[in-house]
């Protein structure tokens, strides 16, 4: 189990990796909303004057531990994706696959990059991940989904593996028979999956982290046992525990000290082979 951590800008590391050398690339990207993305890391302690009421009565305390934040605003949102974007086409090896993550701000015209840069041919999906978390819009429909943008480096001679697709359950199970039913069925371009619970034990506390099912989806089904992967965009590593869950090598790049630190404590039990 091979498992790369680089402390760096991303456009120098990429200039670094020989052409046609991964599998698959994924990237989660700033979105571009405009804010600085925080999330607060808090625990609660037992206090009788605390600021909570928990479970029978009992008071506790909020400590915050830290937060973890970062600016997501670009004047020139596609000039800052470009030559990133370019060099995920170079990296590529020719039966590999390029995911760009995003949501509906800079979704489309991220599109039209990526159909100059590969090919409007080269496109095979747009992804939908839908949730349903967090505060409802009262002026316009509550956008609640993020955009996934697969790309394939020759669009007739990819990885997909059907056979490692998950399967979900039927909404009518009785209209599909017995063994239809218990088998399930294989998601659609729409995947519905939760978000990572903010008290599960998933949460890094990352302001950007997205949920391990979701990515091991892709790891598994878009690449191979033994290939060798990129997320250059890395933040809390959940591509990389996907790909190292998975028996895939992996690169991660990100220029955070702070996420590079996460990366390996969530990494660590990876990076050592079992004796």
């Amino acid at each position: 189990m091979a498992i790369q951590i680089i402390h760096a800008d991303n456009q120098t590391a990429l200039r670094t990796f020989a052409d046609a050398s991964f599998d698959l690339i994924y990237i989660d990207p700033p979105f571009n909303t405009g804010k600085t993305q925080a999330r607060s890391q808090l625990k609660t302690v037992r206090d009788a004057s605390g600021d909570r009421t928990g479970y029978h009565g009992a008071r506790y305390r909020t400590v915050k531990l830290g937060t973890r934040s970062f600016g997501d605003s670009f004047s020139d949102y596609l000039e800052f994706l470009e030559p990133r974007l370019v060099a995920a086409h170079r990296l590529l090896r020719p039966t590999g696959s390029f995911f760009l993550h995003l949501d509906y701000r800079e979704v489309h015209y991220a599109k039209v990059l990526l159909d100059q840069i590969f090919g409007r041919a080269s496109f095979i999906n747009e992804i939908i991940w839908s949730y349903d978390y967090g505060a409802r819009a009262t002026r316009r429909w509550s956008p609640k989904h993020d955009n996934l943008l697969w790309y394939a480096r020759d669009p007739d001679c990819y990885t997909f593996n059907y056979d490692d697709i998950d399967r979900i359950p039927y909404l009518a199970p009785g209209l599909v028979g017995a063994e239809k039913a218990a088998r399930g069925k294989t998601p659609t371009d729409c995947w519905w999956n939760t978000i990572v619970s903010p008290n599960g034990k998933e949460k890094t506390g990352y302001p950007t982290q997205k949920p391990l099912s979701v990515i091991e989806r892709i790891v598994r089904v878009h690449s191979r046992p033994g290939d060798r992967l990129l997320d250059f965009f890395a933040g809390s590593g959940t591509f990389g525990e996907a790909a190292a869950k998975h028996g895939r090598e992996v690169v991660l790049v990100d220029e955070s000290a702070e996420a590079v630190q996460l990366m390996q404590r969530r990494l660590a039990c990876y990076m050592h082979d079992p004796p």
